[in-house]
């Protein structure tokens, strides 16, 4: 079983309750989640754990305001992270137009300077199509997670 870290962004609460949702349900899955809401680059230094951002994106496209310190360091000090696995579950809503999703643009460009390994697509989840995230991140998590599991244990 995994030992993942979700580091969330969340400007209206959004991405925090699918974060919370995904962590019981995948815990009951057998694996430890630690759901970080206001992370540091010290949550992923002296780990390995797989890294799954969920984040919303702000109406101009950037990282919430309580990810954004993270990010922040990560683009300075770029820590190398070689072959981390992450995922990206990014909140947006597509009446934003270019700026749709923006923040999970710029979290995988940062996590890939740092030399981690994205794992299976992006999940994009647009208001506009529903107004329960949680609901449709659930699948995606649980396969994400069999994709980890199939990707570490050819390692």
């Amino acid at each position: 079983m995994a030992s993942i870290r979700i580091l969330v962004g969340s400007v209206y609460g959004g991405a925090l309750l699918t974060a919370r949702a995904l962590k019981k349900d995948l815990e009951q899955q057998g694996h430890q989640i630690t759901v970080l809401e206001d992370p540091q680059l010290e949550d992923i230094s002296g780990n390995t754990d797989p890294v799954l951002i969920c984040t919303s994106t702000t109406g101009q496209g950037e990282v919430p305001p309580n990810l954004l310190p993270f990010y922040l360091r990560l683009r300075e000090e770029l820590p190398q992270q070689p072959g981390r696995p992450f995922g990206l579950i990014v909140l947006g809503d597509s009446s934003y137009g270019d700026t749709f999703c923006g923040a999970g643009e710029l979290m995988e460009e940062a996590f890939y300077e740092t030399s981690a390994r994205k794992v299976g697509d992006t999940l994009q989840i647009d208001a506009l199509e529903t107004t329960e995230p949680e609901v449709e991140a659930g699948p995606w998590a649980r396969q994400w997670v069999e994709n980890l599991e199939s990707t570490l244990c050819r390692n």
